[in-house]
């Protein structure tokens, strides 16, 4: 099946003169402090946050105070939150097809699995994605289904042999063994403590997967590869401020994988979850930032440039992220290094922005790199938000005790442990789709 769907609209470009101060000011502080990156803040006491922009605040100045007033107010939000940070991807539409190429049960016929090939194409080039998805096989239609990206391809989050290995870029790891860029049969389930497939079933619930780097492979290539490659029109201007960074093409391109979702006779289609954890929990919170059919919206350990407030300073920042991760954000990004008072918006915008849809954030007590306390009070600062929609958000400003759930609309627990997405916060995200995907 194949159509043509919109993309995330791009602002109109900035002018030339605008472009110009904007590429001397980058350059600037990019020289000045890439290689003279502070030491990471691990220390409360030493957090100085100020005062944070205040996400109804509208273009004019003035306070929303009407609930009518929301979707303007949200679509500002996401301009601010593009046009600075993640960048925006093209508005030129593509093809998606998808292919079935193999089906299975697995857990003693428990879990059907589907396995298929989603080519994305434009009139420059294509793109194949294998994608699978796992529902319960006693059940019609599943109860709702979480969508996520995976680290190390398909085979990884489970050891049933008939899973597809990648054939696109994987990043060389002495951890892993790879050392030449592709995926070995030897990673077969080595991810699948995060992936608790048979879990999620018993549940009711589908979820469904696909390698980030078949999207997006994760290294700065001069916006060339993977779905950057769709649209060569684009590459003349891969350092345009507000280009669309990696980030932004891992969410785009969930996106069009829901867009197979929907049509699948095992998927609810308004039950779809967004889902990631760490670098992928950012791109969870993008993709359902910009995409409403996302009706819940997953974050685990995404920390800076995720669910973490930047003007904590607290573990990762602003200056290191775009210093060893230069591609996954817009070049407009790197103006906030060791500036991150000058950012219009704060992340409680981004969870603001996904409003009055539900959200769930959740972090780790040892994860300090992700900054769980920052986490925490970015759904804290967004629920003023949430309640003029009429919902409740958080609590209290005071973060809860470790491994106990809470909030209404917006969700939060901290999970004894490391950076990692276990069976435990598994078991949260599933409570909270019970609640609101009643």
């Amino acid at each position: 099946m194949t159509f043509s769907l919109p993309r995330f609209q791009r602002l109109a470009s900035l002018s030339q003169v605008g472009l110009v101060l904007t590429f001397v000011s980058v350059f600037l502080m990019s020289t000045s402090i890439y290689g003279q990156v502070p030491p990471a803040n691990e220390d409360e006491s030493l957090v100085v946050m100020g005062q944070l922009p205040d996400p109804l605040v509208g273009r004019d100045g003035h306070l929303i105070a009407d609930r009518t007033a929301w979707p303007k107010q949200r679509e500002y939000l996401l301009e601010l939150i593009g046009e600075n940070e993640y960048g925006f991807a093209p508005s030129q539409p593509a093809n998606v097809a998808w292919k079935v190429v193999e089906q299975g049960w697995m857990f003693d016929g428990k879990t059907k699995r589907t396995q298929m090939v989603v080519t994305l194409s434009t009139e420059a080039s294509e793109l194949n994605i294998d994608f699978v998805l796992f529902s319960p096989a006693q059940v019609k239609t599943a109860k709702g289904c979480f969508l996520g990206l995976n680290f190390q391809g398909n085979h990884t989050v489970d050891k049933d042999p008939a899973l597809r290995i990648p054939t696109s870029w994987v990043a060389n790891s002495k951890e892993t063994g790879i050392t030449d860029h592709r995926a070995t049969a030897q990673m077969r389930g080595a991810q699948d403590t995060r992936w608790p497939i048979q879990e999620i079933n018993e549940r009711g619930y589908a979820v469904a997967t696909a390698y980030y780097g078949d999207i997006d492979p994760d290294f700065d290539d001069g916006f060339k590869n993977g779905v950057h490659g769709l649209f060569p029109q684009h590459q003349a201007s891969a350092e345009h401020p507000s280009r669309w960074g990696t980030i932004a093409g891992w969410a785009w391109g969930m996106s069009r994988l829901l867009d197979v979702l929907v049509q699948l006779p095992e998927i609810e289609s308004t039950r779809i979850a967004a889902i990631g954890h760490s670098r992928l929990g950012k791109t969870a919170l993008w993709a359902g930032a910009n995409d409403n059919r996302f009706s819940i919206v997953i974050s685990n350990n995404s920390g800076c440039g995720g669910a973490a407030l930047e003007r904590r300073n607290f573990g990762e920042t602003v200056a290191r992220i775009n210093t060893y991760f230069p591609h996954w954000f817009c070049p407009n990004f790197k103006k906030y290094n060791q500036n991150e008072t000058a950012l219009p918006f704060d992340q409680h915008a981004l969870i603001a922005s996904i409003a009055p849809r539900p959200v769930y954030i959740s972090s780790a007590t040892k994860d300090l790199w992700a900054d769980p306390k920052g986490e925490y009070l970015s759904g804290w600062y967004a629920t003023p938000v949430y309640k003029l929609l009429g919902f409740k958000g958080l609590p209290s400003e005071t973060p809860p005790v470790a491994d106990t759930s809470v909030g209404d609309r917006i969700g939060y627990h901290n999970r004894t442990g490391n950076h990692d997405i276990l069976s435990f916060d598994w078991q949260q995200f599933m409570n909270f789709a019970d609640r609101h995907w009643k």
